[in-house]
């Protein structure tokens, strides 16, 4: 017997609210057992998290890599690009490979 286009939905639907409430148990037994796991092994929330285990340098406190001549502007090479950098090579703008702006 063939089902009618109303009939296919209404098993769609059914088979949709079936596959929710299953991954919603299995999620709360996953988180469960995380937490047991977590318990037993003495493991904390802020250890699982990979970038504050890296501890990030903020671009505030990084050397900065470029600068503009002209303004004495920074970068880092992190993050956005600066407008004065946009279409330019970087090379030319590197701190280490712009003239020694000191004299001896």
């Amino acid at each position: 017997m063939v089902s009618s286009y109303l009939q296919l939905l209404a098993q769609r639907a059914q088979l949709d609210a079936d596959i929710a409430a299953a991954r919603a148990a299995e999620r709360r037994a996953a988180i469960e057992q995380i937490r047991n796991q977590m318990t037993e092994y003495g493991i904390t929330a802020a250890e699982l998290d990979e970038r504050r285990g890296r501890h990030r340098v903020p671009a505030s406190q990084l050397a900065p890599r470029y600068r503009d001549p002209v303004s004495g502007a920074t970068w880092s090479g992190r993050g956005r690009p600066p407008r004065w950098l946009a279409g330019r090579d970087r090379q030319a703008y590197r701190i280490d490979a712009l003239p020694s702006l000191t004299t001896t």
